[in-house]
């Protein structure tokens, strides 16, 4: 079989509305809440049965985001130069976990809450995601710490989680904007700093300095943010 076909049993609803700032890997940023919306057929309560006994679930998802991968012109290439390794270096495809790939399949490891049943739908509560606002989940597998955890494995160019080296503030315009708004969404500055902290611009500018102004849609808000060689400053939080 050269080709198969599969069915989107679920969408996710993401703080992160667009591929911009969505961390690089699951568990990353802890306060990134998220919840998978069961589309039907698939929403029947007895299919998760025995669910809430897990505390962490494997998404296989669609990059719905990727532009066309069918071919080395239109996305795909046989090599990719990973952020973690600065953006110069290049490394096959296969080796990385790149989403330009000849099949636009992800994987992703997350904290799972417990169902929720409301207006007649069923959803998962998840946390410490990496997925876009509307990714199509094609399957759903409960973690199992003794056959998925191999502490000793070797890991290649990402053997240990990436250091925080950053630090993050909030100017007097975007600290008010906050304690304005800190009632509504009492998460939203710790999410603001753990997405920073990662450092979402584009790898070859990290330790080098940079002027420009960088907006990222994170939840309800667009969010303006500056980075000097150490520190990146909050400049802005407004409402979409």
């Amino acid at each position: 079989m050269n080709n198969f076909n599969h069915q989107v049993i679920a969408t996710i609803h993401s703080p992160y509305k667009e591929k911009f700032a969505v961390p690089r890997q699951p568990g990353l940023v802890p306060s990134a809440k998220a919840e998978l919306e069961i589309l039907p057929p698939y929403n029947d309560i007895n299919a998760f049965n025995g669910l809430d006994d897990f505390s962490h679930l494997w998404l296989i998802f669609e990059f719905h985001k990727n532009i066309a991968t069918t071919d080395i012109e239109n996305g795909w290439s046989p090599t990719v130069r990973p952020p973690r390794l600065g953006g110069n270096k290049r490394l096959g495809v296969f080796a990385t976990r790149s989403p330009n790939r000849p099949n636009s399949i992800g994987l992703s490891l997350v904290e799972f809450h417990g169902l929720i049943q409301r207006d007649g739908k069923l959803f998962l509560s998840l946390s410490n995601i990496d997925l876009v606002d509307g990714t199509p989940i094609v399957d759903i597998k409960p973690y199992i710490p003794y056959a998925d955890a191999i502490p000793e494995a070797k890991a290649g160019f990402a053997q240990k989680s990436p250091e925080l080296t950053l630090a993050v503030s909030f100017n007097e315009k975007a600290y008010l904007q906050l304690q304005a708004l800190s009632e509504q969404y009492q998460d939203l500055q710790q999410f603001i700093i753990e997405v920073l902290q990662q450092d979402p611009r584009p790898a070859y500018k990290k330790l080098k300095p940079d002027t420009k102004v960088y907006a990222m849609h994170l939840s309800d808000f667009n969010i303006k943010w500056q980075c000097t060689l150490e520190t990146i400053t909050v400049l802005s939080i407004e409402l979409v």
